[in-house]
């Protein structure tokens, strides 16, 4: 769980005590994994699918090094089956003074190499947080250490998922929540060696009109550019920021402008089919519980949702993370508290902003089903969503580690491209399910010549004459289609 979200907890247990649980029909949800705490603690980040059909995660807590981070851990690495077996890769502060980083709180990247990479908010040789990368099989290498500069303008406590960047430039981009020139966070570019580049401080403008406090991380989008949110700002409210790689930052968006539009945005953004970005903000919004907002690339905000609208706040509150774009072209999420049982729901909303409760966390006796739920989704390339809870599961609601969980919402399989754009030529890998057997892989309807590697992975280059659109695949099983179009580039 998030710095920010202990003071939330109360509230959280003011509405259990107001709110009578109500029964609810059974939902295609699973759980995949409950945490005992020697595999791992509060799973508060989401996870990635990787090239080996596999999930990868972290955890901020538990593992095996238990004589640090005040008893409880200190956090791991972990791989887990789509069906649930699950391997500890990494137990954080495995080395004296957790040299090593501790409780990470972000998702892992998986980059071209094939590689991890991910940042503690802790540990490191200075105690002010890491950028580390871990081979599928574990090995575990620091690649920064954060506050190496005098007074840290380097930045500290990095606490987002890195981005690595496409176009040739194979860096990857983050931020940090503290240090900088300012105090206030830093956006950051680093390459896979460990050379980092501090390119923006926030709070570099009077009021800190450019934002503080980035919790979120970046996402890259069609222009090239990143985007992301800041948590403060101008009346502490938040921001939406755009930054040219090189480092160039506009603020394209201030929360507070507008009555009820929202406040304090904890997550990133995702960009949809349509090009607009989709986001969350944890607070505000009419009820004051957080909303569901759409903003254009130039900075135009509509407010989508505000939580709370129901009685009850059945429809959930506190939307701490962040959206995914389904196959289906809706936009599913999750709150961390509110619903039925004021314990955190999952939710799907449209584009225009019709949101419908997917499932209400603790439904089943003791909370064996999990409860808030900070982290994001996924979508697996089975078509089925995945998360994590950072409590409740086997162990109940007072001692649970934490889940992770699976959704089904009757949605096809499909494949996704790594990267989704590229220059002809260019290789590209192709992820999937079940893809032994394959047979042709086109690029918007141009032909590409493929290697099959494994059931979940596809090499191939981008087609002479390709262009923008769809890549589709043919299995023994059937066509399956990317879930965003591929970008053909210059």
């Amino acid at each position: 769980m998030s710095k920010l979200n202990w003071g939330k907890l109360a509230c959280a247990v003011f509405i259990l005590c107001a709110t009578t649980a109500i029964a609810l029909p059974a939902q295609t949800f699973r759980v995949v994994q409950s945490f005992d705490g020697t595999d791992g603690s509060w799973p508060g980040a989401g996870l990635v699918q990787a090239t080996n059909g596999n999930l990868y995660g972290t955890t901020a807590a538990g593992g095996a090094n238990t004589t640090g981070c005040y008893g409880n851990g200190c956090g791991t690495v972990f791989k887990i089956t789509p069906s649930g077996t699950l391997t500890t890769l990494h137990s954080f502060c495995s080395q004296s003074t957790c040299t090593d980083g501790a409780e990470p709180s972000a998702a892992l990247v998986q980059a071209a190499d094939g590689n991890f990479y991910g940042t503690t908010p802790a540990g490191g040789a200075y105690g002010q947080g890491t950028v580390f990368k871990i081979t599928p099989g574990g090995e575990l290498t620091t690649l920064y250490n954060f506050c190496s500069q005098s007074n840290c303008t380097d930045g500290a406590e990095p606490s987002a998922a890195l981005v690595q960047a496409t176009g040739g430039n194979f860096a990857f981009y983050g931020t940090t929540y503290a240090g900088g020139s300012y105090g206030s966070g830093t956006v950051f570019k680093i390459t896979p060696s460990g050379a980092l580049t501090t390119l923006h401080s926030f709070c570099s403008q009077s009021y800190c009109m450019d934002g503080a406090q980035p919790l979120a991380g970046l996402i890259q989008a069609t222009d090239g550019n990143f985007y992301g949110t800041t948590y403060g700002g101008d009346y502490n409210y938040g921001t939406v920021y755009k930054i040219t790689p090189s480092g160039t930052l506009t603020t394209i968006y201030t929360f507070g402008s507008q009555n009820s539009d929202g406040a304090n945005p904890l997550a990133g953004l995702v960009q949809a089919a349509d090009g607009n970005f989709y986001g969350t903000t944890s607070a505000g919004g009419t009820n004051a519980w957080g909303t569901v907002f759409k903003i254009t690339p130039t900075g135009t905000l509509t407010t989508l949702y505000s939580f709370c609208s129901q009685g009850g706040c059945t429809d959930g509150v506190y939307p701490d993370a962040g959206l995914v774009q389904a196959t289906d072209g809706n936009l599913y999420g999750t709150t961390l508290y509110g619903g039925f049982d004021s314990f955190g729901t999952i939710f799907k909303i449209t584009p225009n902003g019709t949101l419908t409760t997917l499932y209400n966390f603790c439904s089943r006796d003791f909370c064996t089903d999990g409860i808030f739920s900070e982290a994001g989704l996924i979508q697996d390339t089975n078509g089925r969503l995945y998360g994590t809870t950072d409590n409740g599961g086997a162990y109940g609601w007072v001692h649970g580690y934490g889940t992770v969980f699976t959704l089904s919402m009757g949605l096809g399989p499909f494949v996704e491209t790594q990267p989704t754009s590229g220059a002809v030529g260019k290789p590209v890998k192709i992820l999937g399910t079940n893809l032994t057997g394959a047979t042709s892989v086109t690029f918007n309807g141009t032909q590409a010549v493929l290697k099959v590697v494994s059931s979940s992975l596809i090499i191939t280059t981008v087609p002479q004459g390709a262009t923008t659109g769809k890549v589709q695949v043919t299995t023994p099983g059937g066509v399956l289609t990317s879930n965003v179009p591929f970008r053909v580039r210059p």
